[in-house]
């Protein structure tokens, strides 16, 4: 019983987790029909709410902005709208910030995120999966001697949290692995190596401490 109990567990709980995750990306998207005008939207058309229109109408959004922005007068209207934000005080802060990075993160001839590293975290002999965000700037450029890269150090199983390190380009190590390979690696503890196979090696019964426990 027990053995069927976890082979449904491991049915059932990675397709949950991936209809909840949809359904909350559905339902967030889902509140940009909220800017149609009361009339416009499907329970007045269809008289019943069609779960999926607002992604169709974020995607319309997306894709009408960037093809407006495209040209010489969007532009023009952007660098307009980016004053305006720049005048307010808080907001320009947080618009600003949020900018940077996202040119950074998005941008086709960045390398941010676009490289997993092997480092040295969090001391000498303890290896871990980081991805290459840069090169530090400004003056922390000045107080450190040789080439420094700078590295994202995501926590398990949350990559969305993690530490920001400088290290000499000659301590870190390119792999060639794909950052998506990379993360699920790190989502799963280091249980789905690269290239979807499990993760090999496993230590026999006792592992370490029982062979520690032998030596001496």
């Amino acid at each position: 019983m027990k053995k069927y109990f976890i082979t449904g567990l491991l049915v059932w709980v990675p397709l949950g987790i991936t209809l909840w995750v949809l359904h909350l990306l559905v339902s967030s998207m889902d509140q940009t029909l909220l800017l149609l005008p009361e009339r416009y939207q499907t329970e007045s058309l269809f008289g019943v709410h069609i779960p999926g229109m607002g992604v169709l109408l974020s995607l319309l959004i997306l894709f009408v902005t960037g093809l407006i922005t495209a040209n010489f007068i969007g532009q023009r209207l952007l660098l307009f709208w980016e004053s305006a934000l720049g005048r307010i005080p808080v907001v320009k802060s947080i618009y600003n910030s949020v900018k940077q990075v996202s040119d950074t993160l998005f941008s086709s001839n960045g390398h941010a995120f676009r490289q997993a590293l092997l480092v040295q975290y969090p001391r000498e002999g303890s290896w871990t999966i980081a991805f290459l965000t840069g090169r530090p700037g400004g003056d922390v450029v000045n107080h450190l001697q040789g080439d420094y890269l700078s590295v994202y150090v995501p926590t398990t199983p949350n990559p969305t949290s993690g530490f920001f390190l400088m290290m000499p380009e000659k301590d870190v190590i390119v792999l060639d692995m794909s950052v998506d390979e990379a993360l699920k690696y790190i989502i799963s503890m280091g249980v789905v190596a690269p290239g979807g196979r499990g993760a090999g090696g496993a230590l026999p019964k006792g592992g370490v401490l029982q062979k520690r426990a032998v030596n001496q």
